[in-house]
């Protein structure tokens, strides 16, 4: 193992000063994520910041119904929070299908958007795998790649995100707010993550030293509305195969506003935009649902062993639409 130094952060300001110098720095909160990829090597961080004591842990109201959730509060905290419970369904249900309660315990909610892939490939340093280092090749596409993504992808990479509470963010117009050296910016949560490219090791848009202060959900009748399915393998602690969030705002039997967001089939928390168009102006019923789960899966394509996420995701659409509708 590679020696670390570790810094306890005093305040946001010296921790971000001293991230934005120091090449090898890493944040660590939770360490759900950061401690588990240093056992394997993957990650090799020479000096690790906690910013645990931070005050970033606040659950609060936003003017209009909205709520701003510090990037240090626990998934735990947040799945149970009536704020959240009540005006973002699919936050909290995304939250509570994820991992296990001990590790919702300790995970906060800024590490677990950052969390990487769970590619074993990229897990395992004896592979070649472009996104731990550029130019090595991609050894999931001629490997073992069940999990692995059908839309979004490169010839470089096809892993998939990992994250249910990403997903159910992406349908609730989630931002991120964020200080760094230059200042502060939010960043919605859709436009927070990059697809692979030709650069699969790069992932978020965030500049070295940034620091995820806070999520906010933004109020509306859809998000009210809303609704997680994840399909996986076994009932708990196990990362989707496929998961669908969906928000609807439905007026007279007719959808008037969609959000879908798709989980484990892209690189990134997977908007679907051409299935909200295809939802907007009809009925709420099942043969638009069906419609706009067969929209879902334009433009997929499998690598093989994970050919069975595209009519997966399309069954998956479709059973989640029904179940925010309330029709299912």
């Amino acid at each position: 193992m590679n020696p670390i130094r570790y810094a306890k952060a005093g305040n946001a300001t010296d921790a971000i000063a001293t991230a934005s110098v120091e090449q090898g720095a890493h944040y660590i909160a939770g360490g759900t994520t950061v401690i588990d990829l240093m056992k394997l090597n993957v990650e090799e961080p020479e000096l690790l910041i906690d910013i645990t004591t931070l005050p970033m842990r606040a659950i609060a109201a936003t003017p209009g119904g909205g709520v701003r959730i510090g990037a240090l509060a626990t998934m735990a905290d947040v799945a149970d929070s009536p704020l959240v419970a009540s005006g973002f369904p699919v936050v909290a249900q995304a939250l509570l299908a994820s991992a296990s309660p001990q590790l919702r315990n300790m995970a906060t909610i800024g590490g677990n958007i950052l969390q990487r892939t769970r590619c074993a490939y990229f897990r395992d340093k004896s592979q070649p795998c472009n996104k731990r280092k550029p130019g090595r090749g991609c050894s999931a596409l001629d490997g073992q790649n069940r999990f692995h993504s059908v839309i979004g992808t490169s010839p470089h990479c096809i892993c998939s995100h990992p994250s249910d509470l990403a997903t159910a963010l992406v349908t609730v117009d989630a931002l991120v707010h964020t200080r760094s050296l230059l200042g502060t910016r939010i960043i919605a949560l859709e436009d927070l993550y990059v697809l692979p490219g030709d650069r699969p090791d790069v992932e978020v848009v965030l500049r070295r030293g940034e620091l995820i202060e806070a999520i906010e959900l933004q109020p509306s009748i859809h998000a009210r509305n809303s609704a997680y399915l994840k399909v996986r393998d076994r009932a708990s602690y196990e990362f989707a195969l496929v998961s669908v969030a969906a928000a609807l705002a439905i007026e007279a039997g007719t959808v008037r506003e969609a959000r879908v967001a798709l989980g484990s089939v892209a690189p990134k928390p997977w908007r679907a935009h051409d299935v909200e168009a295809a939802l907007l102006g009809k009925p709420a019923n099942d043969a638009t649902f069906a419609a706009a789960a067969d929209v879902a899966i334009h433009g997929m394509h499998g690598y093989g062993h994970n050919d069975y996420k595209i009519p997966m995701t399309r069954a998956a659409v479709r059973r989640a639409l029904a179940m925010t509708a309330g029709v299912a």
